[in-house]
């Protein structure tokens, strides 16, 4: 007699740990789970299989081979379309010419298979499925039998109104072979749904042959990890490899060569795989632990289940949680309830990874870090939220509505109760929609919200600015990423949330320690008026209105499809300027360019620069926070030589004492300032850093290394539209075009490289660079910057990727590349010297 197995589920919901196996394969004490339907198979004589596969049958087929591996023959038969359970069976039907029975190869059962047959045999039956008794019976179809067994009603997954039984179908048949013939070939046909309704209609022989045996369908996680327990507790009876040892308070299933260290502590039912190590002091209880796993000191494992070829650091604490093949697990981290680590991952040192939360395949979390909402498709998960002022993340996938809500009541708790904040967006569908969450996460604990709706970054600034608000929120596609969304955050002042407060937003997001508001107390949102009308009055007023409408400018602006196309239109052709718009309409699918799609546009802006000779073009990010320049040649000004532009047209005209500029700013800058007897003032990187440059250090202008400038007297922050009028007032005043002065300016060579480096060697590698560096002209404001006479070279740690970040200039190209190679090499060299150390 043969068995059909149905091996083709996908275990869509077993995921993640079903990602690369399909469902049959995934692992159930130490075996796959079809692996536990052959035993029990061979067991009652069934030896003769036949594996109907579809998902990944590549895995099924090279794992169990023949079977003779396994005391079984099996053939296998491979469907190229998904045809239903019965039209599935009707694919073999050549293999099946005799009585034949039919089961699931991802269900975990002890069923006696003989007197199922014996049933089947003794009522004649042309069908006989063999029955169970579930508590909730929702799930799975429910069946009415008569008193000799015969079915009389047959429901697929009812509701509570519909359950006149808690007997179910276990998915286990046993058939004639001429019940073949009323499947149809090559088509869409199930047993529950089309077969067994269709037998009852023609009044056909089909029984029930109801068994009091142990039966559950791992449909689901839940299932999953309750079917690893009912193993332990000894409710279902399976061949567990492994000798059996009986200790006071545990049973001990051990494999080959396990090593055990001292005081170790076991309790309930243990199975440990072989090959497996187990440091001095661990307590384990209830717990199955594959193959080749390596456990670390004084570790407790509880009710947790441990795939192979993984490894737990010392005093981990895992409880009720499922750690898939291939992890690494350091020390002293906590694995709560219900939490799932998938293959190939990497947990850092000391990070917690809360109740119900999975990672998928390949993810690392970060060492420290607190991880409360699943990691999906990201590469990694950091100790931190924020990256400076921006929470960043894979819309809907990573930044989903439910974090967004839980981020918006966080940063509403830091705000206070009865606070205000001001919020906007770009005009993406995504933005919208967790711009719209952390909205209602903010009403939930009693903060007011004025929406600005699509209006950019800048404006949001300038409305903090009159201290009418707390704080603020915008919500953008990312522009390094089409697929991520950045959720910017603000201080009342319109500045860059500061680190102390981002780090108050953070404990309140991870420990849910905030407090909701009564119903009466909820927040309330406003749609404030006349905003629009009061930037525009006080940006004219910042600006020398009268010096460029008799400078009479002829110029192209492309708008970048972007907030700002709302705003800037009224403001310059109030200027007189005779203005060529591009893009100058929101669309939410042109928010992201890639670099190809940045060039054209700049090529674009060029060309019509230049057939209407046109003094200048600009071109706005999105965001209308970054600035774009060609000159009246229609040559593209990069942002390197654009700073030494705008330092230079502003020195020439205005009274300054100092200025600042990023690090990572060319060294004309320092030459330029010289020339005036002004000082320069080097900050991070970042925009917080130069937004305080302005504020705290008293600055008369700041630049930036990213097409973004900050002018004192209107905004704290760079605004790119603001930035576009006073371009035009300096160019006026100085009576020069922008290409004479790139000859004057255009004189330095920069070069840049990145490094890869793995988060955990950075730390070698910055201690190495400052132990190198240490006898040389230094610089240490954000990484290392080393200053020569005639260039300088800048090493610094990307703060999201694991990748070093080189920049170098000097007077001759040659010279830059040098530097450049020789720092480069030795990011690379000090990374091996590391991995040599531990060897050694």
């Amino acid at each position: 007699m043969k068995t059909v197995i149905m091996a083709g589920g996908f275990g869509t919901r077993l995921r993640p740990l079903s990602c690369s196996l399909p469902k049959p394969m995934v692992h159930m004490a130490n075996k796959p789970m079809m692996e536990h339907i052959i035993d029990l198979l061979r067991g009652y004589g069934l030896v003769d299989i036949v594996a109907l596969v579809y998902f990944q049958p590549e895995e099924i087929k090279s794992y169990f081979g023949d079977g003779s591996k396994f005391g079984v023959r099996i053939e296998y038969v491979q469907a190229h379309e998904d045809y239903g359970t019965a039209g599935s069976v009707k694919n073999a039907e050549h293999l099946l010419k005799e009585r034949f029975l039919i089961i699931s190869g991802d269900v975990l059962t002890d069923l006696d298979l003989k007197s199922g047959l014996d049933f089947h045999i003794k009522n004649k039956a042309s069908a006989t499925m063999v029955l169970t008794r579930m508590e909730n019976p929702l799930s799975y179809g429910v069946v009415i039998t008569k008193e000799d067994g015969r079915i009389s009603r047959f429901l697929e997954k009812p509701t509570w109104g519909e359950v006149f039984s808690d007997t179910v179908n276990t998915g286990i048949y046993i058939l004639e072979p001429e019940v073949l013939k009323d499947i149809p070939y090559h088509e869409e046909f199930d047993f529950s749904k089309n077969l067994f309704p269709h037998m009852l209609e023609k009044n056909q022989k089909l029984y029930g042959f109801i068994s009091p045996n142990y039966w559950r369908d791992i449909g689901n996680l839940e299932e999953y990890y309750q079917a690893h327990q009912d193993i332990l507790e000894g409710k279902v009876k399976i061949e567990i490899e492994g000798n059996l040892l009986h200790r006071e308070s545990a049973n001990i299933w051990v494999g080959k060569n396990v090593k055990v260290g001292e005081k170790v502590e076991f309790k309930g039912t243990v199975i440990i795989g072989n090959d497996t190590c187990i440091g001095s002091g661990s307590f384990i209880y209830n717990s199955i632990i594959g193959k080749n796993v390596q456990i670390g000191e004084e570790v407790n494992l509880d009710r947790s289940v441990i795939w192979r070829d993984s490894a737990i650091g010392k005093r981990s604490i895992l409880t009720e949680a499922i750690v898939a093949n291939h992890a690494k697990i350091e020390d002293e981290v906590v694995l709560f309830e219900n939490s799932i680590i998938s293959e190939n991952c990497h947990i850092g040192k000391g990070a917690k990874i809360k109740a119900n939360v999975k990672v998928w395949p390949g993810k690392e979390v970060e060492e420290g870090s607190i991880l409360s909402s699943s990691l999906v498709w990201g590469e990694r998960w950091n100790r931190e939220l924020f990256t400076d002022a921006k929470v960043v993340g894979i819309g809907n996938l990573e930044l989903t509505p439910e974090f967004a809500v839980k981020l918006g009541a966080a940063f509403g708790a830091v705000v206070g109760k009865g606070g205000v904040v001001v919020t906007s967006r770009d005009a993406g569908n995504a933005s919208r929609m967790i711009h719209r969450a952390l909205i209602c996460g903010l009403l939930s604990v009693g903060v007011n919200v004025h929406d600005l709706r699509t209006l950019p970054i800048p404006v949001v600034r300038y409305e903090l600015k009159f201290g009418r608000e707390q704080g603020g929120i915008h919500v953008r596609r990312s522009p390094l990423d089409e697929r991520q969304i950045d959720i910017v955050f603000f201080d009342g002042d319109g500045q860059d949330l500061p680190t102390f407060k981002t780090k108050s937003v953070e404990r309140l997001f991870f420990r849910e320690d905030f407090r909701r508001a009564a119903p009466e107390e909820t927040g309330q949102l406003d749609f404030p008026q006349r905003v629009i009308e009061s930037y525009r009055e006080d940006f004219l007023k910042a600006i020398d209105k009268d010096v460029i409408k008799k400078a009479n400018f002829k110029m192209v602006l492309d708008y970048s499809n972007g907030g700002a196309c709302e705003i800037f239109p009224s403001i310059i052709g109030s200027l007189e300027c005779d203005v060529i718009s591009l893009n100058a309409y929101l669309d939410p699918k042109k928010l992201y360019r890639t670099d190809e799609k940045f060039e054209q546009s700049i090529q674009q802006l060029s060309s019509i620069v230049k057939s209407l000779n046109a003094d200048v073009g600009f071109l706005f990010d999105p965001g209308a926070e970054k600035l774009s320049v060609v000159d009246e040649r229609g040559e593209f000004i990069g942002s390197d030589l654009l700073l030494l532009i705008v330092t230079s047209l502003f020195l020439r005209c205005t009274q300054a004492k100092k200025i600042a500029v990023p690090v990572v700013a060319s060294m004309g800058v320092e030459e330029i300032a010289q020339e005036y007897g002004v000082k320069v003032i080097r900050v991070r990187n970042d925009h917080l850093a130069m937004m305080n440059a302005l504020s705290d250090l008293g600055v008369d202008f700041v630049g930036g290394t990213r097409g973004g400038f900050i002018f004192p007297g209107f905004q704290l922050g760079a605004d790119a539209m603001f930035d576009v009028a006073k371009i035009l007032e300096l160019l006026a005043k100085n009576g020069r075009s922008l290409g004479s002065l790139r000859k004057e300016s255009d004189k330095l060579f920069m070069v840049r490289q990145s490094v890869p480096c793995s988060w955990g060697k950075k730390g070698q590698v910055m201690r190495e660079l400052l132990k190198y560096t240490e006898n040389l002209n230094r610089q240490l404001i954000d990484g290392v910057r080393v200053i020569e006479d005639d260039s300088w070279i800048l090493v610094t740690p990307d703060r999201r990727k694991a990748t070093f970040h080189i920049h170098a200039e000097a007077k001759n190209p040659a010279k830059a590349e040098a530097l450049l190679k020789e720092y480069a090499q030795k990011v690379e060299e000090w990374q091996v010297e590391k991995e040599l150390g531990i060897q050694i």
